[in-house]
């Protein structure tokens, strides 16, 4: 596995784990968590060295879950957590940057994730009724306090990246990022580049739809995240396969996987990107992995870029609700 540089010379295998599908999401995990521990222990063993959950993934048992997996090896491995989420009886209910309210996560968070320091702490979402510039000298503390090493905003705007940065440095901006979500590009990325900030993508897969495995006519489960996207409505997912299509037909001729490909394409992106499909099967975890080693010619590149354009995306990325809390 190649590594590769976040901001504030972050170093992280080049393709991360993201973990809140082990614990919610994505319909009943067929694996136990037994299951789920050998998985995050695998990914370490194939190079993986960058690990991604959050409280809210739950809530708080996938902090326990990759805590518990990763104690052992906690010295070889960077994990990321988030704040930002007001948590009741079990289910978010709205944001919460309030400084008490970040002091409180970390806690809470080192102690779920049986560490003494948080590598990467991220704003879950861009909290409009808290100043950013108070939330980023909250994490300034907690990092003089040697309880956070790196700050991480996610789905914020260019404007909220510049404000936060001049109060302390932010390491990562974790935003969705795939073939077809293609929103950071322009000026985010831009700032992004002048600030020696990285990007983690997460759904760099479109949330499963680049395996190759979501049949045009496939259904979702109450507790699927994607039986709520827009995207995955019935006429919008069978219009938006095309675009899979495509991506499998170049996978098949250069003997790889449709995955390999999404996940090549964003690696070629900027050197400083780093996406993080999640996962509960090891055999992903070594097909993820091996995109790092999948190849694409400029003339490649600018077909898939094409394709994109020209057969487009049917639906939003996310239901009104959730799209209430992306920070533009």
């Amino acid at each position: 596995m190649h590594t590769r540089r976040l901001g504030q010379g972050l170093e992280v295998s080049a393709v991360g784990l993201g973990c809140m599908g082990m614990s919610q999401s994505y319909g009943p995990n067929p694996g136990t968590r037994e299951d789920m521990i050998a998985v995050l222990r695998a990914a370490v063993d194939q190079g993986v060295t960058f690990y991604d959950t959050a409280e809210v993934y739950g809530p708080y048992v996938n902090e326990e879950l990759v805590g518990e997996a990763l104690e052992p090896i906690r010295d070889q491995v960077v994990i990321a957590t988030k704040f930002g989420w007001r948590i009741e009886d079990g289910r978010s209910v709205g944001l919460n940057s309030r400084p008490e309210q970040i002091r409180r996560v970390a806690e809470e968070s080192l102690r779920r994730l049986r560490t003494d320091v948080i590598d990467l702490f991220y704003q879950h979402r861009v909290d409009p009724e808290v100043p950013i510039e108070e939330v980023a000298g909250t994490v300034a503390e907690l990092v003089a306090e040697g309880k956070v090493k790196h700050f991480g905003l996610s789905e914020a705007s260019a404007e909220t990246i510049r404000k936060a940065h001049a109060v302390q440095p932010v390491t990562a901006l974790q935003s969705e990022y795939s073939l077809w979500t293609r929103d950071p590009e322009g000026e985010i990325l831009r700032t992004l580049a002048e600030l020696g900030i990285g990007l983690v993508p997460f759904s760099p897969l479109g949330k499963g739809l680049f395996t190759g495995t979501v049949a045009p006519t496939a259904t979702f489960a109450k507790d699927d995240i994607r039986a709520r996207i827009p995207r995955f409505a019935q006429d919008n997912l069978e219009a938006n396969t095309a675009l899979v299509q495509h991506v499998e037909l170049l996978a098949a001729s250069k003997g790889v996987t449709p995955g390999q490909i999404a996940l090549a394409w964003l690696l070629l992106q900027q050197p400083w990107i780093v996406p993080i499909p999640g996962t509960r099967r090891i055999e992903r975890i070594a097909e993820n992995a091996g995109a790092t080693e999948v190849g694409l010619s400029p003339d490649e590149l600018d077909d898939l870029n094409r394709i994109t354009q020209t057969i487009g995306v049917q639906g939003d990325r996310y239901n009104a609700e959730h799209m209430a809390h992306i920070n533009r």
